[in-house]
């Protein structure tokens, strides 16, 4: 399934936010947009969903480090990696205590970079903000909810929530039987496949259109996967 994390670049500096924008494009994982100022990505976020956002310290509206705390207060919780030309302490703490995840002095290696935008985006899956795609839903695990294009929410058990969690996080792969037993109940001797197989037809009954013709919880030689 297409699981690309939607990055933001939030910096004013054409000569370096075009050749960010290109160099990341080329990763499958990611999907790129672009702004030049604070203001311009606030209102981005209120509209769109955001995995991780790059935002420059020196914004010509207004102080990164400003917008950070203005995103934080606003329900932003996704991972925001700031960028500056001064290395001090001093400014590093001022941007973490703004809200910011991380802090990449400027000029950087992109490599270095790279690994600070998956590291972050690693650890804020398994995060209690996590948000998801999946299929024309937004899966939320902290909440055990999906909510639908038009606001609907559906609630979730804990082992239906696991379930689809630990599927997302596979991708195309698809997930033996053996594999989601183990991983949603762990060693317990008493669980069966057939107690994996009623949760998944009850969670069909719960997100699928028709539950007998899956389109996003679908079934595989072995197991079971998800499809946008």
């Amino acid at each position: 399934m297409s699981t690309a994390r939607q990055i933001l670049i939030v910096d004013d500096d054409e000569d370096l936010r075009e050749p960010l924008r290109e160099q990341l494009a080329l990763h499958d994982e990611f999907s790129i947009e672009t702004v030049d100022t604070a203001s311009a990505a606030i209102e981005k976020c209120k509209t769109e969903r955001i995995d991780l956002m790059i935002l420059d310290v020196g914004l010509p509206d207004m102080d990164g480090r400003e917008a950070c705390k203005v995103l934080r207060k606003a329900g932003f919780k996704a991972p925001i990696i700031m960028l500056t030309g001064n290395v001090s302490d001093a400014d590093t703490i001022l941007g973490l205590d703004a809200g910011a995840n991380d802090y990449v002095a400027k000029p950087f290696k992109f490599a270095v970079l790279l690994a600070r935008i998956r590291a972050q985006l690693r650890q804020h899956e398994h995060s209690e903000d996590a948000v998801f795609t999946l299929g024309h839903y937004t899966f939320k695990p902290a909440s055990k909810i999906l909510v639908d294009s038009t606001g609907q929410k559906i609630r979730l058990t804990e082992k239906e929530t696991s379930i689809l969690k630990y599927l997302y996080r596979a991708g195309e792969k698809v997930v033996t039987r053996d594999v989601l037993l183990h991983e949603v109940w762990g060693y317990n001797a008493g669980v069966t496949t057939h107690t994996l197989e009623t949760h998944i037809y009850r969670l069909r009954q719960k997100i699928e259109r028709d539950p007998s013709n899956a389109e996003i919880l679908i079934t595989e030689t072995g197991g079971y996967k998800l499809v946008p």
